[in-house]
């Protein structure tokens, strides 16, 4: 059986999507693959990798996407995780068979010090997380317990 395919899109692939695609790529790679894009891709936060790590995932090799990356490709799931990408997306963005938009705030788009920074991408990361559980509810499915 193929895995399904997912494509993350957020404005800048530098966070929201890049937390997605890493959360589920290592979660259940036999039943999801995904990939992630920006509207304007500006590079992946220091702060997402830094969380990821905590949670036991390395993105640290991601790089931010363009959506004509993936010129062709037919996504099972193509999902929007912020106004913008899916304002900006409306009939650019690459064809799904189910097309999801869930709105998540970018900490990066709030200015604070570097300890409140990482907290809120922690809350954003977990948040992501539990969304993620609840629409994809087998994407945990092969994790062994810690």
């Amino acid at each position: 059986m193929e895995p399904k395919t997912m494509l993350f899109i957020c404005s800048f692939n530098s966070v929201r999507s890049q937390i997605a695609e890493g959360l589920i790529n290592a979660r259940n790679p036999v039943l999801y693959k995904a990939f992630s894009a920006g509207i304007a891709p500006a590079g992946i936060s220091p702060y997402a990798v830094a969380v990821m790590k905590e949670a036991g995932i390395d993105i640290s090799s991601h790089k931010s996407k363009k959506i004509s990356n993936f010129p062709g490709i037919r996504f099972d799931y193509v999902i929007t995780l912020c106004e913008r990408a899916k304002l900006a997306g409306a009939g650019s963005l690459p064809q799904g068979m189910n097309n999801i938009h869930r709105a998540f705030i970018s900490p990066s788009e709030i200015r604070k010090d570097k300890a409140e920074i990482l907290s809120d991408f922690r809350t954003l990361r977990d948040e992501i997380k539990v969304w993620l559980d609840e629409t994809f509810p087998y994407c945990a499915a092969s994790r062994s317990p810690e």
